[in-house]
């Protein structure tokens, strides 16, 4: 494994490779496109003070994100937007960031979940448990699914919705949500009772 202080010397490189993903998943939480800039640049700084705390290199990438995930929450909190709301069940936004790549490798409220995803997917009919397995849980896009399985690209998009509605029914029977005031996650909770798969 390399030195953490050939890492640090490679973190440019690193920055290279990363930073676009990187600024793609700060558009998607920040609207703001000097905001995101800012953020972006703080993120880097972050990433060089703190790579002594990374002990595997090929963690990279979810460490980079984990920081991207607390620098946009640090963000919200600086700008009074801390306000949780609780809701029963998970909507489509929050299932939408399992069947993203970035925001699937972190460290953050959403990991615990991930956990139980399979469990859940497991007990759709078959149709809904392969496009899920594949699109939520490999992160296969649905682009290729569609053309892998030779289904026209806008019905695998309706089966897809579909199937995370089912999903989504699951989840409302055995958790709950807090969420800041722009819909992140910031907690998630089993409900005590009505729940056969725990997580």
């Amino acid at each position: 494994m390399p030195a953490k202080t050939e890492i640090r010397n490679d973190i440019v490189t690193i920055w290279n490779q990363f930073s676009e993903q990187l600024k793609r998943f700060l558009h998607r939480k920040i609207s703001d496109p000097n905001q995101v800039d800012d953020l972006l640049q703080d993120i880097l700084l972050k990433s060089y003070q703190q790579i002594s705390t990374l002990n595997d290199i090929s963690k990279i990438k979810p460490w980079l994100f984990q920081i991207a995930n607390h620098t946009i929450i640090d963000y919200y909190r600086k700008q009074g937007r801390e306000n949780k709301v609780v809701i029963t069940g998970i909507d489509e936004n929050l299932l939408d960031s399992f069947a993203n790549a970035d925001s699937k490798t972190l460290e953050s409220p959403l990991t615990g979940l991930e956990d139980c995803l399979e469990p859940f997917i497991e007990a759709l009919p078959q149709e809904s448990r392969d496009i899920l397995t594949a699109i939520d849980l490999h992160g296969q896009s649905q682009k290729d699914y569609a053309e892998q399985h030779g289904i026209a690209y806008s019905t695998l998009k309706s089966r897809t919705q579909k199937s995370r509605e089912l999903l989504r029914g699951l989840f409302n029977r055995c958790c709950q949500f807090e969420l800041d005031a722009q819909g992140n996650m910031m907690e998630w909770h089993e409900k005590p009772k009505g729940c056969d798969k725990p997580c």
